[in-house]
């Protein structure tokens, strides 16, 4: 699927405002707009609702050139997607025009999954709706929700009542009972508003997505590939504008003592070549992944889990070395090198956080149990 014609005006207009929405700090709303003018909101939806059809591989393509110009749009688009997956796999009977409004831009979609009670472990919420006449009754805390505030729609997962599950459901935002605890302040994704969020509402059994206690399945079987691959997508956008950005500052800048530029420096050079193989290694992994999803094998699992862990090290590593590389030039902020290095140690510690990932990982290909039981109560 080509979608430049799409992209680059949401391109052009994230780029021009990346600067001010990291450091006031604020939505944003340009790149937003943008991108529900684009259709590219409908990237991974079927036709048949207005989407483009597209698969893996165009969400990475996507996902990562949206954070070369905004790591914020960037991991705000990649969670409308993970959101709007889900309800694609099971769409809510209450909604029943929602998946077309996720496609076209009329909505802008999120996820609220982690709960400060099981923190980083997303799939195993802690809150527990009750039911009774008139529906189910939801009290949950959420601690990272990105668009909080901002979004129309959030996919929020909590404990089945009779806590033999997990369930999905989907809360439109003007419900009565859906507030922000408190403001959004982050070292990176400064502008993605991922916010504490309390849903307080009674819910109707058409609003739940998928089967009663089905939302654990969907979670692992839908959401996490989607959202892994797109998270690493970031941290490779990041990593490759960093790369970029290196790569202009050590050419041009000159050492007029010695009348060359800092790219002449031996170590330099060697810094950049390292930081570019880096790079096309991961790179040419997540290809491989996004492969794996869209054709599944027998080894998508480990891919699914190694993806995120090893895109996001590298973004690490790379966006570390340009700092170094790059020097003052770097730290005073004038060639957004900083901003990078930011955003990438945001998206690491993001859930699944990297060292989860390859704890997965290594129980799977040593035979464990990839969840231990759950605490007796």
């Amino acid at each position: 699927m080509d979608v430049t014609d799409r992209l680059d005006p949401v391109l052009t207009v994230a780029a021009a405002h990346a600067s001010d929405v990291d450091k006031e700090a604020r939505f944003p709303i340009e790149a937003v707009d943008a991108l529900r003018a684009s259709n590219l909101l409908g990237l991974t939806l079927p036709v048949s609702v207005g989407g483009l059809g597209g698969g893996p591989r165009d969400l990475v393509r996507v996902v990562s050139a949206l954070a070369g110009a905004c790591g914020s749009t960037a991991m705000i688009y990649l969670m409308h997607i993970s959101a709007a997956m889900p309800l694609a796999a099971a769409p809510p009977p209450a909604f029943p025009n929602l998946l077309g409004d996720l496609a076209t831009g009329r909505s802008l979609g999120s996820l609220a999954f982690s709960e400060a009670g099981s923190r980083s472990h997303f799939w195993a919420p802690v809150s527990q709706p009750s039911e009774d006449a008139d529906g189910i009754r939801m009290i949950a805390k959420k601690s990272w929700v990105t668009s909080a505030g901002q979004a129309d729609v959030y996919v929020v997962s909590t404990r089945s009542p009779d806590a033999a599950g997990v369930d999905l459901y989907a809360i439109q935002a003007h419900t009565e009972g859906v507030a922000i605890d408190r403001a959004w302040a982050g070292m990176g994704f400064r502008g993605n508003e991922s916010c504490p969020m309390t849903f307080d509402l009674t819910l109707s059994p058409d609003q739940r997505i998928g089967p009663a206690a089905g939302g654990f399945d969907l979670m692992m079987g839908t959401v996490l590939p989607w959202f892994n691959l797109g998270n690493s997508a970031v941290s490779l956008g990041l990593a490759r504008a960093a790369v970029e950005a290196a790569v202009r500052h050590t050419t041009g800048a000159r050492l007029e003592h010695l009348d060359t530029s800092l790219s002449a420096l031996p170590t330099i050079r060697a810094q950049l070549a390292k930081m570019s193989i880096d790079l096309a290694m991961a790179a040419a992994y997540l290809d491989q992944c996004a492969d794996r999803v869209a054709e599944p094998q027998d080894d998508t699992p480990l891919h699914v889990l190694g993806s995120k862990a090893a895109s996001n090290d590298a973004a690490l590593r790379i966006t570390d070395a340009a700092m170094r590389v790059c020097g003052g030039a770097a730290f005073s902020q004038q060639l957004q090198i900083d901003r990078y290095f930011r955003d990438a140690r945001a998206g690491h510690v993001m859930a699944p956080t990297a060292d989860a990932l390859y704890d997965f990982y290594g129980r799977a290909i040593t035979g464990h149990p990839l969840f231990d039981a759950p605490a007796a109560e």
